[in-house]
């Protein structure tokens, strides 16, 4: 299982670090609009390893999609492949769907809308965002890749499988709508 899915666009700017602090002592910069390049990175990401692996693009589009899957193919060696991807225009085009049929032993998942959450590639986009942009500031394009590039290569060195550390909570259970401790206060008044 293959968590697939695109982050961007990043700017050539600075980003702001950790160390926020109310009163006289706190962290300030200054005002930075980042108007001196920006980037997608399309990723991919094996939950069972770990690993993972970027494509950065001048846009988000079809092509740059069909890069990463190739990537996928030759970097995750497999006998078939399971993607999990959202449902941007860019995952169901026609180019893409033209490109998997040259693949199929890759199956296609697509997470329901507004439940980006199930993407596991999720929590990882923080873990690289924390790895090579927090608290720097970049004044060129290719030292937003060399660092992001750095800063997979650093994931990869020391990754470990991901683990889903929210517990299901017990779901109550329904009768008409409505919970049963809710359905049985309603049903004494």
């Amino acid at each position: 299982m293959i968590c697939v899915d695109e982050m961007g666009p990043m700017a050539v700017k600075t980003y702001p670090g950790e160390e926020w602090k109310q009163g006289r002592n706190r962290a300030t910069f200054e005002p930075d609009y980042g108007r001196r390049g920006k980037l997608w990175i399309h990723g991919a990401f094996e939950v069972a390893t770990g690993r993972a692996t970027i494509i950065l693009s001048p846009s988000r589009d079809s092509t740059s999609h069909i890069q990463l899957l190739e990537k996928v193919v030759t970097e995750f060696p497999a006998q078939r492949w399971l993607i999990i991807e959202d449902n941007l225009s860019i995952h169901a085009s026609r180019q893409t769907k033209l490109a998997l049929t040259a693949w199929p032993e890759i199956g296609i998942q697509f997470i329901p809308k507004y439940a980006c959450w199930l993407n596991l590639i999720e929590p990882w986009w923080k873990q690289l965002r924390s790895l090579a942009l927090k608290g720097r500031r970049f004044e060129t394009l290719d030292e937003l890749i060399e660092t992001l590039n750095a800063a997979l290569d650093y994931w990869n060195a020391h990754r470990r499988p991901y683990h889903w550390k929210k517990k299901p909570q017990e779901q109550p259970i329904l009768v008409a709508g409505f919970s049963v401790s809710h359905a049985m206060t309603l049903l004494a008044t």
